[in-house]
Protein backbone atom coordinates (compact mmCIF):
# COMPACT_ATOMS: atom_id res chain seq x y z
CA UNK A 1 0.00 0.00 0.00
CA UNK A 2 2.47 2.55 0.53
CA UNK A 3 4.65 2.01 -2.50
CA UNK A 4 1.55 2.87 -4.06
CA UNK A 5 1.13 6.19 -2.37
CA UNK A 6 5.03 7.04 -2.57
CA UNK A 7 4.60 6.16 -6.37
CA UNK A 8 1.80 8.16 -6.39
CA UNK A 9 3.66 10.84 -4.84
CA UNK A 10 6.80 10.57 -7.31
CA UNK A 11 4.22 11.31 -10.04
CA UNK A 12 2.60 14.60 -8.78
CA UNK A 13 6.23 15.67 -8.07
CA UNK A 14 7.10 15.34 -11.40
CA UNK A 15 3.78 16.53 -13.15
CA UNK A 16 4.56 19.22 -10.74
CA UNK A 17 7.83 20.11 -12.10
CA UNK A 18 6.75 19.87 -15.56
CA UNK A 19 3.51 22.46 -14.72
CA UNK A 20 6.69 24.91 -13.22
CA UNK A 21 9.03 24.47 -16.15
CA UNK A 22 5.83 25.27 -18.33
CA UNK A 23 5.22 28.68 -16.44
CA UNK A 24 8.47 29.76 -16.71
CA UNK A 25 9.06 29.40 -20.23
CA UNK A 26 5.28 31.21 -20.41
CA UNK A 27 6.55 34.13 -18.53
CA UNK A 28 9.88 34.55 -20.36
CA UNK A 29 7.76 34.53 -23.39
CA UNK A 30 5.74 37.58 -21.58
CA UNK A 31 8.68 39.91 -21.36
CA UNK A 32 7.03 42.81 -23.19
CA UNK A 33 4.45 42.45 -21.08
CA UNK A 34 4.45 43.95 -17.07
CA UNK A 35 1.93 44.60 -14.21
CA UNK A 36 0.49 47.37 -13.55
CA UNK A 37 -1.66 49.03 -10.47
CA UNK A 38 -4.77 50.75 -11.69
CA UNK A 39 -6.14 53.68 -9.37
CA UNK A 40 -9.69 55.43 -9.12
CA UNK A 41 -8.68 59.23 -10.45
CA UNK A 42 -11.23 60.46 -7.64
CA UNK A 43 -10.17 58.84 -4.27
CA UNK A 44 -6.55 58.04 -5.67
CA UNK A 45 -7.21 54.36 -3.94
CA UNK A 46 -5.18 51.28 -5.90
CA UNK A 47 -8.33 48.96 -6.75
CA UNK A 48 -7.14 46.87 -9.60
CA UNK A 49 -3.72 45.20 -11.48
CA UNK A 50 -3.69 44.26 -14.71
CA UNK A 51 -1.29 43.25 -17.27
CA UNK A 52 -0.25 45.15 -20.04
CA UNK A 53 1.43 44.89 -23.63
CA UNK A 54 4.31 47.45 -23.79
CA UNK A 55 5.09 47.54 -26.99
CA UNK A 56 1.06 47.89 -28.17
CA UNK A 57 0.32 50.73 -25.03
CA UNK A 58 3.73 52.80 -24.55
CA UNK A 59 1.11 55.24 -22.87
CA UNK A 60 -0.61 55.05 -19.55
CA UNK A 61 -3.69 53.06 -19.93
CA UNK A 62 -7.44 54.30 -18.33
CA UNK A 63 -10.52 52.46 -18.24
CA UNK A 64 -13.57 52.86 -16.46
CA UNK A 65 -14.03 50.45 -13.50
CA UNK A 66 -15.90 49.88 -10.62
CA UNK A 67 -14.48 51.33 -7.35
CA UNK A 68 -15.72 49.87 -4.06
CA UNK A 69 -14.84 52.98 -2.14
CA UNK A 70 -16.61 55.16 -4.01
CA UNK A 71 -18.88 53.08 -4.49
CA UNK A 72 -19.65 53.89 -8.62
CA UNK A 73 -18.25 53.42 -11.79
CA UNK A 74 -15.09 56.01 -12.55
CA UNK A 75 -12.36 56.13 -14.43
CA UNK A 76 -9.32 54.43 -12.74
CA UNK A 77 -5.47 55.36 -14.55
CA UNK A 78 -2.44 53.19 -14.56
CA UNK A 79 -0.15 53.73 -11.71
CA UNK A 80 3.54 52.67 -11.10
Amino acid sequence: ESGGRAGGWLARARLCLSVQSVLLACIEEKEMREIIDMACTLCKQRNYSSMKNKKNDPDRLERNKFCKFCRKHTPHKEVK
